[in-house]
């Protein structure tokens, strides 16, 4: 079952059909990274913060462009299992 983030973040609730992020989770096939989870992430290597690539596949980091992948709707935050992108 997917969930969506409530107005409080203890209490969640199940992502209802037709709402915006179910229709998200079904063109795209992922489940997006809470603001919340976003807002503590950082780039383990060089400690810069990180955005999710607009295909949704993984975490970038805007300083050192490492790649961290998202699987099961985990990040992982390994520096091994980076990639390095050139944008």
């Amino acid at each position: 079952m997917r969930y969506e983030k409530s107005g409080n973040a203890a209490k969640l609730v199940p992502i209802r059909a037709g709402s915006l992020a179910y229709n998200k989770v079904l063109r795209t096939g992922v489940m997006p990274i809470s603001e919340q989870l976003l807002e503590i992430l950082v780039c383990p290597a060089c400690h810069a913060k990180v955005e999710p690539k607009e295909d949704g596949s993984g975490l970038k980091c805007v300083e050192c462009k490492r790649v961290y992948p998202i699987r099961d709707d985990i990040p992982v935050m390994l520096i091994d299992e980076a990639r390095i992108e050139d944008d």
